[in-house]
């Protein structure tokens, strides 16, 4: 399939000064290879979109992108933590920059009705299954880091240092970074002064260049409360502890969290996706399930959020009469996703590069957003030595942002079966952008 994939190491035609230069013919040269490679990198994106897997189970996904790596000269190491991939190429002495790229799809059944859509089906975490799909886009994250390194191993006399260029696994259940790591990511291989990433995005049109400065991503905490009771004859609740009502009590508490604790500078949710209790009209249950999701900034915000939920759910458990051992228990899940923080420095540094590149009109400063990203951990793993970006592409064919704007169209989020990006747009975009970051950092001193 990728037969047509130029993986011979290619000579540059111009010097890096040049390329990098505000001269529409400079940015046009590196375009142009990437033009070249386009055809082959579009089949690579088809057969990726056709073929996703769930998280921890992207065996094909990863043996496919290391094979290509392998080919265009990289070191390449599989297996790291469970599924992911490490590529690296020491090209003489300099910085280490990271790449990234996650590889799992989602159990969503795609109904996007591209003819090449995900027919496959798989087995997630919860156990029922179900499709898989690229509905987070991945697909359009590993082709355009497929086609930064091929840029990059192609033009090795225009830079100096060490690429180490991941594939990480599990992303979807913000896990993959924390195994990398765990599994010696930052031992085993070259620690990165830099760690560099983009997201496509359902909200910005197709080619846009979005960035934040600082906080770009939100903390993610999973939370399930389990809330006892005594249940009993729904006609006789002065004979019950009723956990409904003591779960709705604490539901309408937590709200007070963000609107009277928070600071209204500090960005906080506190979600409760979840509520299940009882069985019957009559029967008053024993117990009342609340699983949450609180997002946060900063590490005291986030703090302050956990601290809250656990007094709240014990403290109404007091007021509702419970004794000391039914009082409500509070579990924080292990999982949990750290905020993504863009070092200013860096995306200062890399949006000039874009900039020069694309013209202002296309790279813009945007707001930060409430989700979460697991890429965070690679800079969390080492905050005093290692800067990071994570950037977003747009991806929204024009037409349907034209009208969205207009009021005609509603657009699909991320996740949506019905995401379908303009994704010969967002990897031609990522994949220059990713390219011409790399050439600045690792510049020949």
């Amino acid at each position: 399939m990728m037969r047509c994939m130029r993986t011979a190491f290619r000579a540059a035609t111009l010097p890096l000064a040049i390329l990098l230069a505000s001269s529409p013919v400079a940015a046009q040269d590196l375009r142009s290879e990437l033009a070249a490679d386009m055809p082959a990198l579009m089949e690579l994106y088809r057969d990726l979109h056709a073929h996703p897997e769930l998280s921890f189970q992207e065996e094909k996904t990863a043996a496919k992108l290391a094979s290509l790596m392998r080919e265009m000269g990289f070191d390449v190491t599989e297996g790291v933590g469970q599924t992911g991939v490490v590529a690296v190429m020491e090209n003489g002495e300099g910085p280490v920059l990271m790449l990234r790229a996650d590889m799992d799809g989602l159990p969503v059944n795609e109904q996007t009705g591209l003819p090449f859509a995900s027919l496959d089906r798989g087995i997630p975490e919860s156990g029922v299954e179900s499709g898989i799909m690229h509905a987070c886009a991945h697909d359009t994250h590993m082709t355009a880091w497929i086609g930064a390194a091929q840029l990059l191993s192609g033009n090795r006399e225009n830079w100096q240092g060490t690429l180490v260029m991941i594939a990480q696994p599990a992303e979807e259940i913000g896990q993959g970074a924390r195994a990398m790591l765990e599994d010696g990511l930052y031992q085993r291989f070259p620690r990165p002064d830099y760690a560099l990433a983009f997201h496509n995005a359902a909200q910005y049109p197709a080619g846009m260049i979005g960035y934040v400065p600082g906080y770009a991503m939100a903390n993610v905490d999973s939370v399930d409360i389990t809330v006892h009771g005594e249940g009993g004859h729904g006609a006789y609740p002065h004979m019950t502890k009723d956990p409904i009502v003591l779960g709705s009590a604490i539901v309408s508490r937590l709200q007070t969290l963000v609107s009277r604790e928070s600071n209204p500078g500090e960005p906080a949710v506190v979600t409760v996706g979840s509520f299940h209790a009882g069985t019957k009209h009559n029967v008053i249950p024993d117990d009342a399930k609340l699983q949450l999701t609180v997002r946060s900034y900063s590490d005291e915000s986030r703090k302050l959020l956990r601290d809250g939920i656990e007094r709240i759910a014990r403290g109404e458990g007091v007021v509702a009469g419970l004794p000391q051992d039914m009082l409500p228990e509070v579990k924080f899940a292990d999982h949990y996703t750290p905020a993504v923080y863009n070092s200013p420095e860096f995306t200062e540094r890399a949006m000039g590069v874009l900039t020069t590149r694309f013209g202002a009109d296309r790279v813009k400063e945007v707001a930060p957003v409430m989700g979460g990203e697991d890429f965070a951990r690679y800079r969390r793993a080492d905050p005093d030595n290692v800067q990071s970006l994570l950037f977003w592409v747009g991806g929204v064919p024009l037409e349907d942002y034209e009208a969205a704007q207009a009021g005609e169209k509603n657009l699909p989020s991320l996740h949506s079966a019905l995401w379908a990006p303009d994704a010969e747009k967002v990897i031609a975009t990522a994949a220059e952008s990713l390219a011409a970051i790399s050439m600045n950092v690792l510049a020949p001193q």
